[in-house]
């Protein structure tokens, strides 16, 4: 940027310096000649000329310039040099911040705690109120699906009934039930077939899914207690897993009148939503009593009046000839691996289905349907 400054008063416009020259205002301060003013004490000497050729090159020096080790080498041949080390450098060095997809929580002990699911209440801690109730609420409802399933609760125990979600069209189909609903304030929603899908991780839903309060089994005692005199039948399941058969199971003690199905203590067998479909309404009707220890429960049975029955694929007495009991458990045990040897032993008699020979035995649910028409009929 050029600077314009106006001419001094009775300055001519030409010539006039000390030195002359064309520079009409005199001679600039900075060019006067050397020795015109006295130099100033605080002034620093000048540096000899030609310094640096006079100065010896040092070994370790990696500045480029004549005189020094590799003045004059091109890079590719020189030697690699190490740089010098800096103590300062870790003194200020900028602190580590975790990146946003770092920036995640680690555990006491070390562990990434990155592929930790959200929630699960395996993983809770102490106290840890919310999850608590998740899981409470998972052990005391039970989400049932299929039109028989659901109508078999409504009739028997509607209060138990905590949302409905259902078809469009099968509005008609439960209309009483819709109504219960509205009065009672109990929550229903139209959905589309794969959000019913998804609920009942099932395509059996049959347009129809609920979420109900699940019914604990009772306790033998009671159940002795409050049972009818005369003939009674129950069932005994020892080893049964599959829902499926368990289902079937208790289809067919609906079917045939069956005081209840007895479970032993230490049973994981428990009634899910799809035993519950396969029943067919049968779940609401058969009562499920867990047991306690097996030598006390045959003993409380026996007292009842009960014979307990061994159910055996082979050696045991042709049923359709054996004379049976008005009150028997039958004992039943799973599928290929059958019964407990101790508990077959110590039941009071032993029967078998006889067959063809051309299969080695009838599916559990298949054979419990066989024992118990034959005893409906005996």
């Amino acid at each position: 940027m050029t600077e314009h400054r106006s001419r001094p008063p009775g300055r001519p416009p030409g010539g006039g310096g000390s030195t002359g020259g064309g520079n009409p205002w005199g001679p600039r301060r900075d060019s006067s000649p050397s020795g015109a003013r006295p130099p100033r004490e605080d002034a620093r000497p000048q540096a000899p000329e030609h310094r640096e050729a006079q100065r010896t090159p040092r070994v370790d020096d990696t500045r480029r310039g004549e005189g020094r080790p590799d003045a004059g080498r091109p890079y590719a041949s020189r030697p690699p040099q190490a740089r010098p080390h800096d103590p300062r450098s870790r003194q200020h060095a900028r602190p580590y911040e975790p990146r946003a997809r770092d920036a995640r929580p680690y555990d006491a002990h070390g562990d990434d705690a990155r592929h930790e699911p959200r929630h699960d209440a395996r993983h809770e801690e102490p106290g840890d109120e919310a999850a608590h109730a998740a899981r409470t609420h998972r052990q005391t409802e039970l989400r049932l699906y299929g039109l028989n399933a659901v109508n078999a609760v409504f009739s028997r125990r509607p209060e138990a009934i905590r949302k409905l979600y259902l078809l469009e069209s099968r509005i008609p189909a439960v209309q009483p039930m819709l109504k219960w609903c509205v009065a009672h304030r109990v929550g229903y929603r139209v959905a589309e077939e794969a959000d019913l899908d998804r609920l009942a991780a099932s395509t059996h839903h049959e347009g129809l899914v609920a979420d109900v309060l699940r019914e604990e089994p009772q306790t033998l005692s009671p159940w002795l207690r409050d049972l009818p005199a005369g003939p009674q039948c129950a069932l005994w399941l020892d080893g049964v897993g599959n829902p499926h058969n368990f289902g079937a199971i208790l289809r067919s003690a609906a079917h045939f009148g069956v005081s209840a199905v007895l479970l032993p203590k230490h049973s994981p067998l428990a009634l899910s939503g799809a035993a519950a479909r396969v029943a067919e309404g049968g779940a609401e009707i058969v009562p499920l009593v867990r047991l306690g220890r097996s030598d006390n429960a045959i003993a409380q049975l026996r007292s009842a009046g009960f014979t307990l029955a061994a159910t055996l694929v082979h050696g045991g007495r042709d049923v359709f000839t054996a004379d049976l009991p008005e009150r028997v458990v039958y004992v039943i045990g799973a599928e290929g691996e059958g019964m407990d040897r101790d508990l077959a032993q110590a039941c009071d008699m032993r029967i078998s289905i006889p067959g063809s020979g051309a299969v080695e035995s009838l599916n559990v649910a298949a054979a419990t349907a066989v024992l118990l028409a034959r005893w409906r009929h005996r």
